[in-house]
């Protein structure tokens, strides 16, 4: 997976940052020694299992790039998506905001497809969150936008919504998606809808007193 997100951005100015997240599987063995050999990789470690949320916002607050790429290590997204990612959010500037990928041939049981388009029903109903596909990980996001957003447990999957109440533009864009290829779901459809139900709520919350100021601009000093 590095390799292919190496290939996707070559010729680009990044960096590629890995969250092991409490892994103990080999993974840090693994990265480490991709570490020596690529010097574009920087690896971050949670001692103690966090999750994806805090995955990203861990990897979020070390970045240095004024975009930011997220994608899972399962390798059910595409890294040769991204820079179509990238292109379309940098044709809707001076807009800010993400590109999210929308899964055109998801590749995961009937159970959890079936699942997906329920939660997607609800967002769409309690958030009024029009995003086809809010629960795809692979996006890209302005970093300062990013940093706007209140951080939760499960936020990840509440992006669209997030970065609008913010301010920001969200676009759809189709990617593909592949077979998970390693690792396994932490959830089972029932308790996904869970936390989701208590997710929802408190997003609805954060919607419902959203920052209204308008942009800030320091005026220019006297000469």
């Amino acid at each position: 997976l590095i390799d292919e997100i190496c290939e996707a951005l070559s010729g680009r100015d990044c960096e590629i940052i890995y969250i092991d997240d409490g892994s103990d599987d080999g993974s840090a063995a693994e990265l480490e020694t991709a570490r020596q050999e690529i010097t574009a990789l920087r690896v971050l470690r949670h001692e103690v299992r966090a999750g994806q949320s805090a995955a990203i916002r861990s990897g979020l607050l070390r970045s240095h790039g004024k975009l930011i790429c997220v994608l899972d290590g399962d390798g059910q997204n595409v890294p040769a998506d991204l820079p179509h990612l990238i292109d379309q959010l940098e044709s809707v500037r001076p807009e800010r905001g993400m590109a999210g990928g929308v899964r055109t041939k998801r590749q995961d049981s009937y159970m959890r497809r079936k699942a997906s388009q329920v939660a997607r029903f609800i967002r769409k109903t309690m958030l009024r969150d029009t995003h086809h596909d809010s629960r795809c990980v692979i996006k890209v996001v302005d970093r300062d936008i990013f940093l706007q957003l209140p951080f939760f447990n499960h936020m990840h999957r509440f992006m669209p919504s997030l970065v609008r109440r913010a301010g920001g533009t969200v676009l759809a864009v189709p990617v593909a998606h592949r077979a998970r290829g390693a690792g396994a779901s932490k959830y089972t459809n029932l308790n996904r809808a869970l936390v989701g139900v208590v997710d929802i709520l408190g997003v609805i919350w954060l919607l419902a007193r959203s920052d209204k100021s308008s942009s800030v601009q320091e005026l220019s000093s006297q000469p």
